[in-house]
C-alpha cells in the first residue's frame, strides 16, 4: 500500500487528496488519512516552511539559443523503505540536450555540485535557470550559483514540461533496468545520456538530435 501511494502522488505531483481519489479510482481502498500520513511519513506532502523565504516571480526568458533557459529537476528513487536515491537532473529548453547524475543525498550543497559539473559538460553556457520550490534549489543556491534562477510557477506544471518528460524518459529507458545503486546508476548514466544527446531524434526537434541543435553557438 505503501509504494502505491507514493508511486502514485510522484506520478501526479498532486495534493493527498487528488492522490486519494486517484487511488480510489484504480481500485485501491484507502482513507484520506492514510494517504496523508504515509505521504508525511516520506516526506512528499507538502507543507509551507514559515521559515522558507518567498521567492519572487521572475518572467520566462525568451528562448533564442542554447543556455537561455536551462531546468533543473530531482527524481526520488525508493532503494528501502528508510533510504532513497536522488537522480539531479538538468534540460536544456532550446536545444534538449540534458545532463544526470545520482547522489545519496538532497541539499543545496549536492545541487551546486551537480550544476557545477553540468556546466562543464555542457557546450554552452548556462544563461537561466528554473528550477521547482525544492528546498535544494533554495535562495542560498541561486546566491552561490551566480546565474539568473527563477522558481516554476504554482499550479503551473507546464512550466517545467520539458525537463519531466525528459525525467521519464530517462527512468523509461535507463533506470528502470538498473539496481537501485548510486554507483550503478552513475556508470550507467553518460552512455545512456550520449545517446540521448548526440543519437537519439527527438520530435520535438523535428527529429534533429540536441547535438545538432547546439553547433552554431
Amino acid at each position: 500500500m505503501i509504494w502505491k501511494i507514493t508511486t502514485k502522488r510522484k506520478e501526479i505531483k498532486r495534493s493527498a487528496e487528488v492522490v486519494h481519489q486517484e487511488l480510489l479510482n484504480d481500485g485501491v481502498v484507502v482513507s484520506i488519512s492514510s494517504v496523508k500520513r504515509t505521504l508525511d511519513r516520506w516526506g512528499l506532502l507538502n507543507k509551507r516552511s514559515p521559515w522558507k523565504r518567498y521567492h519572487v516571480p521572475m518572467p520566462r526568458p525568451y528562448v533564442e539559443k542554447p543556455g537561455d533557459l536551462v531546468q533543473v529537476d530531482t527524481i526520488h528513487l525508493m532503494k528501502t523503505e528508510k533510504e532513497r536515491i536522488y537522480v539531479f537532473t538538468l534540460l536544456d529548453v532550446y536545444s534538449r540536450w540534458t545532463y544526470a547524475r545520482a547522489y545519496e543525498r538532497i541539499n543545496t550543497r549536492v545541487a551546486i555540485h551537480f550544476l557545477a559539473l553540468a556546466r562543464i559538460h555542457a557546450p554552452f553556457s548556462f544563461y537561466h535557470l528554473q528550477s521547482d520550490h525544492g528546498p535544494e534549489f533554495s535562495t542560498h543556491f541561486t546566491e552561490r550559483v551566480g546565474i539568473a534562477h527563477r522558481h516554476s510557477r504554482v499550479r503551473m506544471p507546464n512550466d517545467n514540461a520539458h525537463l519531466e518528460r525528459f525525467n521519464r524518459t530517462l527512468q523509461e529507458e535507463c533506470l528502470d533496468a538498473l539496481p537501485c545503486d548510486v554507483r550503478a546508476i552513475n556508470k550507467a548514466l553518460p552512455r545512456y545520456l550520449d545517446y540521448y544527446n548526440n543519437r537519439r531524434l527527438h520530435f520535438g526537434l523535428q527529429l534533429k538530435t540536441p547535438a545538432q541543435m547546439v553547433p552554431s553557438y
